[in-house]
């Protein structure tokens, strides 16, 4: 079956008070756009779309890829006018799925699952209960069965008391998306044409419309502030220290600890606190690593001492 994937990246990100397009904010060394793109890259679609808006020129310059294609959103009028200017980019059949540029770390493994929910005849949305879900359109269901998705600022104060939330992210039959994106209309508070009102279309033509979910809130986090972005750092590098100790790498401080690329290290490697890795970086068995190092697109041979405050730049 067909997949094809939009991408939305037309923001401005008005609370990162930046010149620069939010999704060309780096997060452990690449672009949250990069993220994203990495990820339908594993996904084998048959068409990327990106959209474009804020900042196009430097969005569009900043990426490539095989079946990528940039469409513009001029003037921003919502997410759902968002995808209406992709719609000539699409195909004409199997599926479309939908996925936020500011949404870095969604895995392609639960975008799959999303996928396979949908099966090219249901509204397959990603959707995840949180404690705190002020901001998010709220999932309205009867029973089990997914009756609507109501904005934050359109639910009511009844409706803004639900814990279960819309992500951002879809898959859709793509020759039904069509047609419900061409019927939105924007009678709504922000006087905007929302994506979510296709639910509410879906139900009424018989379309089933499901909920998959992913395996932590991390995936579906988005960045929106400069705060946002440096928790998701954080959350990024830790996992990335796990993943390393699990291995037999000692950490002498796994909260001080960033990897920007990839770091391959060979057995009782040892790296003290405050220590960057960009590029590719080899460490062999033994190497030790002292404080306050940066290391960049390097190979550091076998028992190797590097001292602290030394900076390797492989490229020079």
């Amino acid at each position: 079956m067909v997949l094809d994937i939009i991408i939305m990246a037309a923001g401005k990100g008005t609370r990162m008070k930046s010149a620069r397009a939010k999704v060309l904010h780096t997060l452990a060394g690449r672009s949250l756009l990069q993220h994203v793109l990495q990820t339908a890259l594993a996904l084998e679609a048959d068409r990327i779309v990106v959209i474009t808006g804020h900042g196009a020129d430097e969005v569009e310059a900043s990426v490539s890829a095989p079946h990528l294609q940039f469409v513009r959103q001029v003037p921003q009028l919502g997410t759902g006018h968002a995808v209406q200017q992709a719609v000539p980019a699409l195909h004409d059949d199997g599926i479309t799925v939908i996925l936020n540029g500011d949404v870095p770390l969604i895995e392609a493994s639960t975008v799959r699952a999303l996928i396979d929910s949908c099966g090219g005849d249901k509204l397959a949305l990603l959707t995840i209960a949180l404690d705190d879900a002020t901001g998010y359109g709220r999932i309205l269901r009867d029973g089990d069965s997914v009756r609507a998705i109501v904005e934050h600022k359109d639910a009511t104060a009844e409706q803004r008391e639900i814990r279960e939330i819309y992500t951002g992210i879809m898959a859709a039959p793509t020759a039904q998306l069509k047609r419900w994106v061409a019927r939105l209309a924007n009678h709504n508070a922000q006087a905007e044409y929302y994506l979510t009102d296709i639910v509410a279309m879906a139900v009424a033509d018989g379309v089933p419309v499901v909920a998959a979910h992913p395996r932590s809130e991390a995936e579906v986090a988005g960045v929106n502030s400069p705060a946002q972005l440096a928790d998701l750092e954080r959350s990024v590098q830790r996992a990335r220290a796990e993943v390393l100790m699990d291995a037999g790498v000692r950490l002498a401080d796994p909260a001080r600890f960033d990897l920007r690329g990839e770091l391959v290290c060979g057995s009782d490697v040892e790296i003290d606190f405050n220590c960057v890795f960009e590029g590719r970086v080899e460490l062999g068995d033994g190497v030790r690593i002292g404080a306050n190092c940066v290391i960049r697109n390097a190979a550091i041979a076998a028992d190797a001492v590097i001292h602290p405050f030394t900076h390797i730049d492989g490229d020079t």
